[in-house]
């Protein structure tokens, strides 16, 4: 599989990663999705501490235990559950960090993490002592590098402009077009995108058009503007599936330096990865794909 680098840093990744989250709690079967994956191609692997209450991280700590060279690790930190694990709090501080780390080394059975992202992020947040403390993590090599995980302007000019971060991660797809507005800014910084949901929920599968329309909306998208949409894909003189196109949408960014759909199945993750041999896009069908795809904003976190 190719890969594609992280910002200007040293982590080469496969175009297609494995999204973590969707694994579910079984040991033996998240295993085999995993096992599958790096069969397939695929080095680069996302979780983060607030999934399954931090089960996620061990499931994927066991996994990898033995191929941990092979692989690039990414997971994430900021939201703290609660005592009674009912809810979680926001705490981007210094010390939760430095505390946050050692849990998730201990969970990933690793003594370092190659992508460490802070998951979300206000602007009311002490971004100085946030940065500060991925700044020591990784002059300790305890981290190689870092990132953030937030779809919010303000707050990614924020890092762009104060911090060494070579991700943002960003829901992205078709029918999520908002991040474009922000691909040359954070191109111009050397920093690289992370795409998660580039399937759209499954909408944008292989799933029958019916099935996909018991949802009433998806974003801005009303249930006869996807009905529209989805035929109008039908008759794109594209050789490959639904999921290929979807997915050759994203990485024909040259700013997209991963996709991540998640995975719950190996049928999914065979299909996610093969998704990297399709046809790429040409230019005149991204084109096309751009006039029937709405092209949206965020309202919200603007300066």
């Amino acid at each position: 599989m190719k890969k594609r680098q992280l910002g200007n840093s040293d982590l080469y990744v496969s175009e297609v990663g494995l999204g973590c989250m969707s694994l579910g709690t079984d040991e033996s079967h998240a295993k085999s999705i995993i096992d599958k994956a790096i069969d397939l191609g695929i080095n680069y692997l996302d979780t983060a501490d607030l999934y399954d209450f931090g089960e996620n991280e061990t499931l994927v700590g066991k996994a990898l235990k033995h191929r941990r060279k092979d692989i690039i690790l990414a997971t994430k930190v900021g939201n703290r559950w609660n005592e009674n694990q009912s809810g979680w709090t926001w705490d981007p501080s210094k010390k939760y960090i430095k505390e946050a780390v050692k849990q998730s080394l201990l969970r990933l059975q690793t003594d370092y993490i190659d992508l460490y992202q802070l998951h979300g992020g206000t602007t009311e947040d002490n971004i100085d002592e946030t940065i500060e403390a991925f700044e020591e993590l990784k002059n300790e090599g305890v981290i190689r590098h870092y990132g953030i995980s937030s779809i919010r302007p303000n707050v990614i000019k924020e890092y762009l402009k104060k911090s060494s971060i070579i991700s943002i991660m960003m829901q992205y797809s078709l029918l999520d077009r908002r991040p474009e507005e922000w691909f040359s800014t954070i191109k111009n910084h050397d920093v690289s995108v992370i795409a998660r949901g580039p399937l759209a929920k499954g909408l944008l599968t292989k799933k029958p058009i019916e099935q996909k329309l018991q949802t009433d909306n998806y974003l801005s998208y009303h249930n006869e503007e996807l009905k529209k949409l989805f035929i109008d894909l039908e008759k794109m003189n594209y050789a490959d599936s639904l999921t290929d196109l979807a997915i050759q949408y994203c990485l024909a960014s040259d700013v997209v330096g991963a996709v991540i759909p998640g995975a719950s199945k190996i049928e999914q993750i065979i299909e996610n990865a093969n998704s990297t041999h399709a046809e790429s896009l040409s230019q005149e069908l991204y084109l096309e794909l751009q006039q029937i795809a709405k092209l949206d904003y965020y309202e919200q976190h603007r300066d």
